[in-house]
Order: C-alpha cells, then structure tokens, then sequence
C-alpha cells in the first residue's frame, strides 16, 4: 500500500511540473493560486491528511497581510495553501528537494540561506516590494520546525517588511490532530530527519487531521518590528495552549 502512496505522490509531482512549465506561464496570478490551492489539497488528501479551518480573526481579513505561524512540518505550507495560497519564505533546504524543492521555487517560494545577513537584507527587500504588488506572503518567524507542543523563539527581522509595506500581521496556528483529537506526532519533522523519512512516517501512520486557525490581525502602524514578533508569538501560543 505504501508503494501506491509513493506513486500516486510521484504522479502528482509530475502533473505539478507539468503545470509550472506549461500552464503557469500564460495564467493570471488568480489562475496561478487556485492551482496551487487545488494543488495542495491533492497533495494533502493522497499523504491521507485532512484539513479543518477555524476563524478566530474576529471577521477581520487583509488581503495584503503577511502572514505568520508555527511550523511543524513541511506540510505546514500546503495546509495553509489550501485556505491562502502564498509566497513563502522558506529554508534554502529545500530548494534541493527532489521534484518538490522545484515546484516549490514555481510556485513563487522564496528561499532564505540561514546565517546570511545579506540574504536576509535582500530578500526583506524583495518581499516589500512583493507585498506593495498585492502578493500574498507568509513565513515561520521559529525559522526551522519545532515538535508539537513546542514554540521556539520568533525571530523578528522579517517582520519588519509588513511595517515597511503599511499592512498588518496575520498570525495562523496548524497542529496536527488524530482521531481522538491528540496532537499526532507522525506530523513531526525536526532533527536529522529527511523529507523521504517523514513521508513514510506519515503515509504509514493512522490518518490525521490538520488543524488550521486564523487569528486576529496585528496591526504594525507606528510599531517595532520585536513588538510585533513578541505580539505574534503571544497569541500563537495562547492558541496551542502552550505557557
């Protein structure tokens, strides 16, 4: 049964670079973020990963925030897709990825190499401008995977974008649940572990539900951007019910 899993994921990477390379270059951005949200919850229904979505943004929602949360997995970045489809700031890791890495980089992730200032200051940069553009963004302040029931420190320095940009902060929670509604740690991908490993985990492990929570928006007028972080990661935590 796993080896059907592989090869459905397999052909559905295929069909995503099919895709990128053929229909991406003459699709509206429109066009672009229902394939990528379509995509996703492909992707996410063959990983056998269901997907649930809570409001608690008290019925406030900017087009133009950046969006933040915790990361657990790289799953994260397709469960959020399926609500928000995004240009993420993302580990140059992955960029290396087999298939995925590329489809990744086509479906506009942007791709931070750790310990670089100078990466750091250009694609703050870059991401002004994407967010002035109306793209969407978003990006894991924790800047690599923590296991559930964890929440590392935010790092602020991207948060200053959405204060040079004039928009808010979304902040978002996914956990990952199982069927008696128990954080699954098959969800889990910290340490050495590889991309290959955890899709085994996964595929193999009892089927599981992820939990995606919008929160209220920051506003970042007149703030700082280790304000906004400490705001962030304040109301991210209450969410998971971390102390």
């Amino acid at each position: 049964m796993i080896v059907w899993h592989f090869f459905r994921i397999f052909l559905h990477l295929t069909a995503g670079l099919l895709t990128c390379a053929v229909i991406f270059p003459f699709s509206s951005d429109a066009r672009r973020d229902e394939l990528v949200r379509r995509w996703s919850v492909k992707l996410l229904s063959i990983c056998t990963v269901d997907v649930t979505f809570k409001d608690k943004s008290e019925g406030v929602v900017n087009a133009s925030a950046m969006i933040v949360s915790n990361h657990v997995s790289w799953l994260d970045i397709f469960v959020i897709n399926t609500l928000h489809p995004c240009h993420f700031v993302a580990k140059s890791d992955i960029r290396n990825w087999p298939l995925l890495g590329w489809l990744c980089e086509k479906a506009g992730t942007i791709f931070l190499v750790r310990g670089r200032q100078r990466d750091v200051r250009r694609i703050y940069e870059g991401l002004v401008h994407q967010i002035e553009a109306g793209k969407r963004i978003a990006f894991f302040p924790e800047g690599t995977t923590a296991a559930q029931g964890n929440l590392l420190s935010f790092h602020a320095n991207l948060f200053e974008a959405a204060i040079e940009a004039h928009v808010p902060v979304q902040p978002f929670v996914v956990r990952y649940l199982d069927a008696q509604g128990q954080l699954h740690s098959a969800a889990d991908f910290i340490g050495d572990m590889t991309f290959a490993e955890s899709m085994r985990i996964i595929l193999l492990a009892p089927r599981m539900t992820a939990e995606l929570v919008r929160l209220p928006a920051i506003p970042t007028e007149g703030a700082h951007r280790r304000e906004v972080a400490q705001v962030a990661r304040a109301a991210v935590m209450k969410e998971l019910g971390i102390s």
